[in-house]
């Protein structure tokens, strides 16, 4: 399995090491879990979902002697999008990449939920767009993109596949035993539990899941235990 630690929390998960690192940073208030992704060996990285508490990122970044080489968003909500202004401070270069259809989110308060909290919260636009089906190669790991529309329009997964296991950076789709919300303004759970049947059950049972908030999870796990889209259940 990948190593996996939450630098944040009060205690670190370890597993035995093999090539993907995944290091788990939580910011609040809402939970929410940036990864800084690396391959053993390699000092190059990948942000997924820069939170609310940018400077743990960059100092995990830091005292780790890494190189980030872009950052990975998977959809534009306000807590998944907070820390990008400050990270392009730190790394001018730094891109930006998110799924085409939640791309205007970056610089729309309204858009990214800040606004409903009386923040006008934006982010540096993206430098590259992403669809469904396109491949992305940063620091050494190759990630597949999958669109699941549902809980934002434009929400994409990345899927690191040709290890043991399979590793899916999740976002806000599918989640332990629960699923992302599918009420707000271009939400839509139909379409959600579509995507989670179509593009997350068809992995293998023992994929893992690192979600946008809360614990890791497995594919086969959520196929027998998801009340909200339980496996072969068309509802």
């Amino acid at each position: 399995m990948p190593r996996v630690d939450r630098p944040m929390a009060s205690s670190s998960l370890s597993f035995p090491a093999e090539s993907l690192q995944v290091a788990c940073i939580e910011s609040q208030p809402f939970g929410q879990n940036t990864y800084v992704v690396s391959r053993a060996g390699d000092d190059r990285c990948v942000i997924i979902d820069p939170g609310f508490e940018p400077g743990a990122i960059i100092d995990w970044i830091e005292r780790g002697g890494l190189r980030p080489e872009a950052i990975l968003l998977t959809h534009g909500h306000s807590d998944h999008i907070a820390g990008n202004a400050a990270l392009r401070d730190r790394w001018p270069a730094l891109p930006i990449l998110i799924g085409r259809h939640d791309a205007e989110k970056l610089t729309s308060p309204a858009g990214n939920l800040s606004a409903a909290f009386g923040v006008a919260l934006v982010s540096p636009p993206a430098d590259r767009l992403l669809d469904h089906g396109e491949t992305v190669s940063v620091a050494g790991i190759d990630m597949a993109v999958r669109e699941i529309p549902g809980h934002s329009r434009g929400h994409v997964v990345f899927v690191v596949e040709g290890g043991t296991p399979t590793v899916v950076f999740g976002g806000d789709v599918l989640f332990r035993e629960g699923v992302g919300r599918s009420d707000f303004p271009d939400g839509d759970f139909q379409a959600l539990a579509a995507g989670i049947r179509d593009h997350l059950y068809s992995l293998p049972d023992d994929a893992v899941v690192f979600p946008g908030h809360g614990g890791s999870t497995t594919i086969g796990h959520e196929k027998r235990h998801n009340p909200f889209v339980p496996a072969g259940d068309e509802r």
